[in-house]
């Protein structure tokens, strides 16, 4: 069985749960404990912790997650109608393609049994073997990136750096979209840029969604798979001074942001990485795996119709073509619908109905579109 590679939680923390509130996360989680792994059925999230490291830092010995453990545990859940395990830890294996192919057989084993995992992980490289794990539903995946990186520097010796040339490049090549969310201009190359824009790929300036943090929503809402670089929050908001970071999300934001993940129709693995282990960060993760699965509780999945009376449709006539937009009744959310006959292309897709702001919408009555559907629409 796939699982038993996991190792369970650590004795510590399973012994700290004692002291716990009856009514905190802790005492309401099925819990790997030794020589007990938890019966799944039933179970709508999986905790699962990654120890390995070594694709952004040398060592990894000592690398733990047990601080970020005792801070979740430690919270009260919210209205939550579902049942939630940790499942315990990928050991680190004897090379980094070993801790690969066990936590790509993990994510693809609870993909199978519809169940969300959260993984906790070392380095941001660990996206790769979970988008691999996701080559059982034969599908093209939509990825998001919460990160100040690009992550394509092929150059790199770090694999944190460079997972996503690896996405792209390795067959089958089931990548159809990437998006960044906070990338800061100094810390990207120009050359990592001009891959993200000739690929039709998008990314999004800190400043751009800190000044309007909606303007993520429905970027994730289009999302399978979801991370978090850590190293995207400034340290004065997540405790982080191993690593300085001087610049980036406040701990509000990154929240908000996580909370969109859990609210998003497609998401089905959330990821936190590149932290390193610190009691000083770990509260902030707590949070924000909180408001991920807060989102999950409330996620409303709304497929557009039309004929049905949810919806509300607005015909944006252009001087050379007509846009179409929906709007959700029950959760104010937006989506328009791009035809082919934008494209000179006529071999493309007859329809498309994307994921779009309110801000989209009255960009489009100023007689604007979103550089963002182009991109999408290139690419079907």
């Amino acid at each position: 069985m796939v699982f038993d590679f996991l190792t369970p939680v650590d004795n510590l923390i399973c012994n700290e749960i004692q002291k716990l509130s009856p009514l905190s996360i802790g005492k309401n989680l099925r819990i790997h404990k030794e020589n007990n792994f938890p019966d799944l059925q039933d179970v709508k999230i999986a905790i699962v912790g990654v120890l390995d490291s070594r694709g952004f830092q040398k060592n990894t010995y000592g690398y733990t997650i047990n601080y970020i453990r005792s801070a979740f545990y430690n919270l009260f859940p919210g209205n939550w109608e579902f049942v939630i395990a940790d499942l315990g830890d990928v050991p680190i294996g004897e090379h980094i393609n070993d801790t690969y192919f066990v936590l790509k057989n993990i994510i693809e084993e609870l993909i199978k049994i519809d169940v969300t995992p959260i993984v906790i992980g070392g380095s941001q490289d660990h996206i790769y073997p979970i988008y691999r794990a996701f080559d059982i539903k034969n599908k093209l995946i939509n990825y998001v990136s919460i990160d100040s990186k690009l992550d394509f520097q092929s150059d790199s010796k770090l694999p944190a750096d460079s997972y996503l040339t690896k996405m792209i490049l390795d067959e089958p090549s089931n990548l159809f979209n990437f998006a960044n969310i906070g990338f800061q201009t100094y810390l990207n190359s120009q050359s990592e840029i001009e891959i993200v824009e000739s690929l039709n790929f998008e990314a999004y300036r800190l400043g751009e969604i800190v000044a309007k943090t909606h303007l993520a929503e429905p970027i994730i809402r289009d999302a399978d798979i979801v991370s978090i670089d850590m190293n995207c929050v400034k340290s004065s908001d997540s405790g982080n001074f191993v690593e300085f970071v001087p610049n980036g999300f406040n701990g509000k934001e990154i929240c908000t942001l996580s909370r969109y993940a859990g609210i998003g129709d497609r998401v089905s693995c959330f990821g936190i990485f590149n932290h390193y282990g610190t009691k000083s960060e770990s509260m902030l993760i707590a949070e924000i795996i909180w408001y991920f699965i807060e989102g999950l509780q409330y996620r409303s999945i709304e497929s557009v119709n039309v004929k049905n009376s949810n919806f509300k449709k607005y015909i944006v006539p252009l001087e050379d073509l007509e846009l179409i937009f929906y709007k959700s009744l029950v959760t104010e959310r937006w989506w328009i619908e791009l035809n082919s006959y934008l494209l000179s292309d006529s071999n493309k897709i007859n329809q498309h109905i994307i994921p779009c702001s309110y801000d989209d919408y009255n960009k489009a009555l100023r007689g604007d579109v979103s550089e963002r559907f182009w991109k999408l629409l290139n690419k079907r």
